[in-house]
């Protein structure tokens, strides 16, 4: 199949293209700044310019099946200032809104939309157990961000396309996200329990994200949300006896939540607060976990 992917140069989407060009699809990474010169070492690669005035993606992608949008600013790369809180909106808005623009204009319209997303929609709780069923946001920054982001990713639906909402939890990997610096205290001997321990970590290994990508596009009866999350959520605790066995490392000293808020602001609510969410849609489908357990997925990952 043909695949077309903005947000292809990041974490996700770096090890999704990888897997995709591995099975032999032809894969298109919509970027603002293409290299200078394509891949020629492989054909099946193209990079489009688009998001510029001078860019006409519409004319590459007419033949393209899958489209999934990856893209948007990284809520975990800066404290959350006003600016930087409109910045992360924003740029799930207009990249949503730029593949509006294109796929009005596709004669052959993709067979599937998928977009990224977050469980953080669900908002936050220590006993909740959220599932795609529940259809009420949260009240916070990221669930506000979620809800208005999957409302516009959304209206694809009504061109025709089948259209799913990748909630995502927390992925795990050695290539980005956030399990370098979850771990980076054990490495020092330094590791504990952060904050009350008692939140929701709701974790999922890369490698289950890339082929839960590859089981939406094949599943045509799988629309609008779908969890990206692995069966067994833990606490911060759990992760952080887990983490501290796999990587022979004492978890000894905790870690004040009063020193997180303010060190972090606002965006430690990251780590301070959780939610568990299951992923009851890709269960019901059929979809086989290769790592369900956190420590199967630490030990292939830290060791």
């Amino acid at each position: 199949m043909k695949f077309a992917i903005s947000g292809g140069t990041g974490f996700v989407g770096r090890a999704l293209t990888i897997e995709l060009l591995k099975q032999g699809h032809d894969v298109y990474i919509l970027t603002r700044r293409p290299p200078a010169e394509q891949n020629n070492k492989n054909s099946k690669l193209t990079y489009i310019k688009w998001m510029t005035e001078d860019s006409h993606p519409e004319t590459v992608l007419e033949d393209a099946d899958i489209i999934i949008n990856l893209a948007g600013e990284s809520i975990s790369s800066g404290r959350w200032t006003k600016k930087r809180k409109e910045n992360i909106l924003r740029s799930r808005m207009e990249t949503v809104d730029e593949w509006l623009k294109i796929l009005k204009n596709l004669e052959n319209k993709p067979a599937a939309f998928i977009n990224a997303s977050a469980i953080g929609y669900y908002g936050t709780s220590l006993n909740k157990t959220f599932t795609e069923k529940d259809q009420t946001p949260g009240t916070d920054f990221l669930a506000d961000t979620a809800a208005k982001w999957e409302k516009r990713a959304w209206q694809i639906e009504e061109l025709g396309i089948r259209t799913v909402l990748m909630r995502f939890g927390i992925i795990l990997g050695m290539d980005g996200g956030a399990l370098p610096k979850m771990i980076l205290p054990y490495t020092f001997f330094a590791g504990g329990t952060v904050g009350t321990g008692r939140q929701w970590l709701s974790w999922i290994h890369v490698e289950d994200v890339v082929r839960a990508i590859l089981f939406l596009a094949e599943n045509e009866q799988l629309r609008g949300p779908v969890n990206f999350t692995a069966p067994e959520p833990v606490t911060m605790k759990e992760f952080g006896k887990t983490a501290g066995r796999v990587l022979r490392r004492p978890h000894w000293l905790p870690v004040p939540g009063i020193i997180l808020r303010m060190l972090l602001g606002e965006m430690s609510m990251l780590v301070l607060e959780g939610q568990k969410a299951l992923p009851v849609k890709l269960l019901d489908a059929g979809f086989q976990f290769s790592y369900p357990r956190l420590e199967d997925a630490l030990e292939q990952l830290l060791n």
